[in-house]
């Protein structure tokens, strides 16, 4: 059959016939809030080009994990901005390192909200690249143990979920023995495992402080134009243990997206990153376009491309937005 007697506005009519075929449903359950903390008390240090970011003091997270969790978002994911740096990125492991006493803070204040941690160790370092630098560059298998290190003493301060976001070969089974061996069987792992050396990093740069301090990371991040690499470095992370897999960036990698979700069928994450949220929120800014309206279909267009949870600064205002 085709016209007259098939006619696709039929089901375009009004707003209620919309709602109920509609394919894509965007829910709060599907965010994931990222939270920048540093040393001190009483810090809310707003993130220039991150317009309504912030890096917060422990105390200041809790305040903020509060309304988060009243919003409805289940979880958040942690960075830390040490209070030193050096070569080895000592205080991404310290007992009493930035993550560790913002997790036991939030723990303690907001029980029922998900605790989800970056592991990596680039914001620790003095250097800025994500682990040990050896002949002048990261030297991969020295890296792993001091990551294992990193996620078990998040675990043992708090976290529910850890978040290796370092691209180091070989780092997923790593931690997944080491969780293990300690008693952590049941932390789940959440591998950034197809994470692009993408040009729309730069905002976070500034939020983490973690610049490279000589050359780039595109030794260990991906090629951009690469897809089927991705499919490879996802298979390797699902075989040491992943038990979500997580594709970054998200908007230019959406056909990433799809593709890992149809070949694997599991929990597929995708990082709304910061440069996404900081061209809309200054488009936005200069009225050239509904910020609202275009970060809801932003994040749907996120979800239908396969992504079942969804790393976004935008996850309070979607929220709200979706209460409406």
């Amino acid at each position: 059959m085709q016209f007259p007697a098939v006619r696709m506005r039929r089901l375009r009519n009004n707003a209620t016939i919309r709602r109920m075929v509609r394919e894509t449903n965007l829910s709060v359950d599907d965010l994931i809030y990222p939270i920048f903390v540093r040393p001190g008390e009483n810090i809310r240090k707003e993130i220039p080009s991150m317009p309504g970011q912030f890096q917060l003091s422990a105390d200041k997270a809790v305040e903020l994990s509060k309304e988060v969790y009243d919003l409805g978002v289940p979880a958040i994911i942690l960075f830390g901005i040490p209070e030193s740096k050096d070569p080895v990125g000592s205080e991404a492991y310290a007992d009493d390192g930035i993550v560790q006493q913002a997790l036991r803070a939030i723990k303690e204040e907001v029980p029922n909200l998900y605790l989800i941690t970056d592991v990596c160790l680039c914001e620790y370092t003095d250097h800025g690249h994500c682990g040990v630098i050896e002949n002048n560059d990261v030297a991969n298998d020295p890296t792993l143990e001091l990551l294992a290190k990193e996620a078990l003493s998040h675990v043992e301060a708090g976290a529910d979920m850890v978040a290796p976001s370092d691209m180091m070969d070989g780092r997923i089974g790593f931690i997944r023995n080491a969780l293990d061996e300690n008693g952590y069987e049941n932390t789940p792992v959440m591998a950034y495992a197809a994470k692009y050396a993408s040009n729309f990093y730069g905002p976070f740069r500034d939020a983490a402080e973690s610049p490279p301090q000589f050359g780039d990371r595109r030794s260990y991040q991906m090629d951009p134009p690469n897809s089927l690499e991705a499919l490879r470095e996802v298979e390797l992370d699902v075989m040491e243990g992943a038990d979500i897999v997580m594709v970054k960036p998200a908007l230019p990698y959406l056909d990433i997206i799809r593709q890992v979700k149809d070949r694997f069928e599991m929990p597929t994450a995708a990082y709304n990153v910061s440069g996404e949220y900081a061209m809309i929120k200054a488009a936005e800014a200069n009225g050239w376009i509904d910020g609202t309206k275009v970060m809801l279909e932003t994040l749907t267009s996120i979800k239908r491309a396969g992504a079942d949870l969804i790393l976004t600064y935008f996850a309070m205002d979607a929220a709200r937005a979706l209460q409406r």
